[in-house]
């Protein structure tokens, strides 16, 4: 992770004006508190289990909600993937950093839904044509033109994207977190501000 590096943009298509911002990476200034609420939910602590739940459920919402697209549904994906990471944390080594750990759960039980329920391609379109935004959707550091945008995006691509830009993982982080081959990454990446260029400059 980065650190307090400054937040970064790129351009989803040449000459293109409209960017995607990257979060500034703040998850290493927290990561004391992390560590210390995780060893003291090893230890039973159910105070130390509600302050992590808290900590971790505004970026598991919004990473399962810009996979999905569904607000009830990152919902339900963020509470289950905070309950496996809870059942699986005596096994969990501190010493690593919980938030992508965490990120890996929802991201792929995310996936996992979102294949499950097809995404209708009927259903995204009418949605895409509306270019409005869902209901009661979480703040993110990406403009509201470019979630809608991510509706055009396949799940696997949708990830990517929320780990990279929301995140600010790197593509080594995102190859870990995903236990693919970091090339992919770097191709899913590719692809996706390729669409979502090809999406922004038709509603331009």
């Amino acid at each position: 992770m980065t650190g307090d590096r400054p937040a970064a943009f790129v351009p989803v298509a040449p000459g293109k004006t409209r960017l995607l911002a990257r979060a500034a990476g703040s998850d290493a200034a927290g990561r004391p508190r992390e560590r210390r609420l995780v060893r003291d939910v090893q230890r039973g602590s159910a105070e130390a289990l509600e302050e992590l739940f808290r900590l971790e459920w505004p970026r598991a919402y919004r990473a399962a909600y810009l996979v999905v697209h569904d607000a009830a549904a990152a919902e339900d994906i963020a509470q289950e993937a905070f309950l496996a990471a809870v059942r699986a944390i005596d096994r969990f080594d501190r010493r690593r950093p919980f938030g992508p750990w965490m990120h890996r759960i929802v991201v792929n039980r995310a996936i996992d839904v979102s294949r499950a329920r097809s995404l209708r391609r009927e259903v995204d379109a009418a949605a895409a044509d509306s270019a409005e935004a869902p209901p009661d959707p979480p703040a993110t550091p990406l403009s509201n033109d470019v979630v809608v945008a991510l509706r055009q995006l396949s799940p696997e691509h949708r990830a990517v994207v929320a780990l990279r830009f929301l995140f600010d993982y790197t593509p080594g982080e995102i190859a870990r977190a995903l236990d693919m081959p970091r090339g992919t990454v770097n191709s899913r990446l590719r692809r996706a501000l390729d669409r979502l260029g090809e999406v922004l400059e038709v509603e331009a």
